[in-house]
């Protein structure tokens, strides 16, 4: 094991990795739950999507880490998974109804394109292409996105809208004459409050260097949970059952000839353009965090690697059922918890297969503790602002883009893209007085073009 993941030439051992894996697997099972929630109004099986997260979980972070020896997760993206379930829900009420079996299709075709992508060096150029300032911005952006999605989960965070106009169910849309407001949950609410404790435990955990802290955090958590009565163990394991039925799963579920009928190109590219800005950015902000890219060479060939596996999870997640696959930003908190080997994404992706025949077991954990996790690992990647370089403002304002965009459009994609965009405006006008000052890769103006040609024309979906 030492040799095969060279433990010792990343610093760490094996019962770090271990903690590391599971210390992901904790603060991403909540997919387990919720994609099932979100895919099954399209007509998919419960039991189906859930078995189909699980083994796509599972297969393609064992794959990640054996392969890559790279300590990311993968699983069905979540944004992804709500997008599949629109496209589908949408068209019901049209003349040309998306089906399931189209959606998953459209994914499958996605993961081809990233496939031919990631062979031919595209993706990877994206490691060069963009400006180390940019890179750490995403890092930072990631980290704040993260803790958006800790906040929210948990309840601390609240949105209070004020409106003179109807707002329909599910609609995206400007308040009109009216306030949008973020405010502090109501600490009435025991999941609030339980949010509260794992935040001050995991930080007493972690001042104190206790290894695992983020780890035992969680599990504190829950027993403080258990003991107070906001975990409640009988309801937990209501509905959950050791034993899955294999039966269900929707294996190789794609209707070719609908896709094309229906024509679903748009969705296709859509699939294509968010999951390619969202891994990277999830991959070059992990690489960061675990040092990785301190050997830009090193880290260049890994997270191509990693590109590769990635590419390979969504056509495969798409086989098995279920909607995008893709590295996971949850996988922060491992590698905030010393992982930095694949026997870290081993130890999780065992984890995801074992979680198939432990259901109840998993549904004990509850979400105010793994939010807590996320909102500890923001701070962690906040460390790299200080790497930003803010006086130049061909850097600075690209870089405060990606920070601000990524928690407050609630998408990673959207930072990058206005991030991308903007550096290649500034910099080419920094570069009229002093020609060659900022350097801008070409594939930085082929990819500011598809950006605002899909901001544009296909409305930034």
């Amino acid at each position: 094991m030492e040799r095969f993941f060279r433990l010792k030439e990343h610093g760490t051992n094996v019962r770090t990795e271990i903690m590391a894996g599971l210390t992901t697997f904790m603060t991403m099972a909540y997919i387990l739950a919720v994609n099932p929630i979100i895919l099954t109004p399209t007509g998919l099986d419960w039991t189906a999507v859930f078995l189909a997260t699980a083994l796509a979980a599972g297969i393609f972070t064992i794959a990640m880490g054996l392969f890559v020896n790279f300590p990311v997760a993968l699983a069905p993206g979540m944004g992804l998974n709500a997008y599949f379930a629109s496209v589908v829900i949408a068209s019901a009420a049209t003349d040309e109804p998306i089906s399931p079996a189209m959606g998953l299709t459209a994914v499958f075709i996605s993961g081809i394109i990233f496939i031919i992508l990631t062979v031919t060096q595209v993706r990877q150029m994206l490691i060069t292409a963009v400006p180390d300032s940019l890179k750490h911005a995403i890092t930072v952006g990631i980290g704040l996105f993260i803790t958006v999605v800790g906040l929210k989960n948990s309840g601390l965070m609240t949105i209070a809208v004020s409106s003179f106009t109807d707002i329909k169910a599910g609609a995206f849309t400007p308040v009109s004459g009216g306030e949008t407001v973020m405010g502090l949950g109501s600490f009435t609410d025991g999941t609030v409050v339980l949010t509260v404790v794992a935040l001050l435990l995991i930080g007493i955990l972690m001042v104190l260097r206790v290894p695992g802290a983020i780890l035992f955090g969680i599990l504190g958590t829950t027993v403080i949970g258990m003991i107070s009565g906001e975990v409640n163990v009988k309801e937990a394991f209501t509905g959950q059952t050791w034993v899955p039925d294999f039966g269900k799963l929707n294996f190789w579920h794609f209707d070719f000839a609908g896709v094309f009928e229906v024509g679903l190109v748009t969705v296709i590219l859509t699939f294509t353009f968010v999951e390619l800005f969202d891994t990277f950015g999830t991959l070059v902000g992990t690489a960061n965090r675990a040092g990785f890219m301190k050997n830009p060479e090193e880290g260049k060939k890994k997270v191509g690697k990693a590109m590769f596996v990635d590419a390979i999870g969504v056509s495969g997640g798409a086989v098995l059922g279920t909607s995008t696959v893709t590295a996971y930003i949850e996988s922060s908190a491992g590698v905030a918890q010393g992982g930095r080997t694949g026997l870290t994404a081993v130890t999780t992706g065992i984890c995801f297969l074992l979680a198939i025949f432990l259901s109840p077991i998993v549904a004990l954990i509850p979400g105010a503790a793994t939010a807590a996790a996320l909102i500890i690992v923001g701070v962690l990647m906040m460390q790299s602002v200080k790497e930003i370089d803010f006086s130049d403002l061909v850097y600075g304002i690209p870089a405060f883009f990606i920070i601000a965009f990524m928690p407050f459009t609630y998408s990673i994609a959207n930072g990058i893209s206005f991030g991308i965009v903007t550096y290649v405006v500034l910099a080419t006008v920094g570069n009229l007085p002093k020609k060659g000052k900022y350097n801008v890769h070409w594939l930085m103006w082929v990819l500011a073009v598809l950006i605002i040609y899909r901001y544009v024309f296909m409305g930034g979906e």
